[in-house]
């Protein structure tokens, strides 16, 4: 509803701004009230979902959708906000009609052209084929998610103490399902449901992701696994502070703002703050900058396979750490300690390390 009503605000803006153009001071003024006005109807347009998941928890799919479809449309209202501010003013083409509007709204991008590419006709096989690809990942990760990553965790807390060697083997045995879940939310995403609303819509610029996989360098990654993202990061953060504050802090921005945001959608979905991701995307990832760029072009080969185990080792960590802090608030009792913030994990259970860890050579055979 706050998506359809900013339209006809920014109508109503821009007849007002043409008369108010005559006057400097007060169409600065304008130009402040304007700032202040969308600033407000972004910060209602995340605040009040946020609130709302806050009191009534939804499940875990349904928190992730309200959130991730409350960042979109702000994201969107924001871009064309941008574009079209100066036009309010009588500066540039006039506004987008209200059909264009919409089509911006649903259209697999997240920055506002006057135009986009389009195809000449909808192929509803094609579209047909995508939605089939999300139900059956849908379906293939949930066996994932009940099969190799929960009954390593599902009975989490409900012991008050556990062994540090038994985290341990959780953590490396869901390294290869939780890269799998990657990849496969990935794919969902980025692939088929983008290309199934891109083909119902005739959209025709279907550059979603680049040759990620390929990549010897974290720059590189960032840039190419999800550019429906990174070209609204590009445009309306790192553009426009690069010149102001240089490259490094405007990566740094770009990096904690993107954190940021993911973090917030699992704490609103998980109903605690965990900031493992956080911390792996925007302290790790931005550390892994400097280190990936010139050598990852001197060795590419080297640095695509450190790539890669980076992505193992950082997936079994998130789909471990996560389902334990969520088990560990579900199984465990109540306490006056309990806060969203702090990790009940860290307390309950008691995590022992035994005295007496023996290593065997696997190689050793025993009849």
């Amino acid at each position: 509803m706050i998506a359809i009503l900013f339209f006809p605000a920014l109508k109503l803006y821009a007849a007002v701004g043409k008369h108010v153009e005559k006057y400097p001071r007060a169409s600065q003024g304008f130009v402040i009230l304007g700032i202040s006005g969308l600033v407000f109807l972004e910060g209602a347009l995340i605040g009040v979902p946020i609130w709302n998941l806050s009191q009534k928890h939804l499940a875990l799919a349904s928190s992730v959708t309200v959130t991730c479809e409350m960042f979109r449309l702000a994201m969107k209202i924001h871009a064309v906000a941008v574009a079209c501010g100066p036009r309010c003013f009588g500066k540039g083409p006039p506004l987008p009609s209200f059909q264009h509007y919409v089509y911006f709204i649903f259209a697999p991008t997240l920055v506002y052209r006057d135009q986009y590419p389009r195809t000449k006709k909808t192929r509803w096989g094609v579209v047909l084929f995508h939605f089939i690809e999300v139900a059956a990942i849908i379906f293939y990760n949930s066996f994932l998610w009940e099969r190799f990553i929960l009954p390593y965790w599902s009975d989490y807390g409900k012991q008050s103490r556990v062994e540090a060697g038994t985290v341990v083997r959780g953590m490396f045995a869901c390294v290869l399902p939780g890269v799998l879940s990657f990849l496969c939310g990935f794919y969902c995403v980025l692939q088929a449901w983008l290309n199934a609303f891109a083909e119902i819509l005739r959209f025709g610029d279907r550059l979603f992701y680049e040759d990620w996989w390929t990549t010897s360098r974290f720059s590189r990654y960032y840039r190419a696994w999800n550019r429906v993202v990174y070209s609204w990061l590009r445009d309306h953060l790192y553009k426009p502070l690069a010149p102001r504050t240089g490259r490094a802090f405007s990566t740094f921005i770009v990096f904690f703002v993107s954190a940021l945001a993911h973090e917030v959608v699992l704490a609103l979905s998980f109903g605690f703050f965990y900031p493992v991701l956080m911390t792996e995307f925007g302290v790790l990832g931005v550390l892994m900058l400097p280190l990936t760029s010139t050598n990852g072009r001197r060795f590419p080969n080297v640095f695509n396979l450190f790539m890669w185990l980076s992505f193992f080792f950082g997936n079994g960590i998130l789909w471990s750490l996560y389902p334990m802090e969520y088990f560990a608030r579900k199984n465990c009792p109540p306490s006056e300690s309990d806060s969203f913030f702090i990790p009940k994990s860290w307390s309950c259970p008691e995590i022992i390390l035994k005295p007496n860890w023996t290593f065997q050579n696997p190689l050793d055979i025993v009849y």
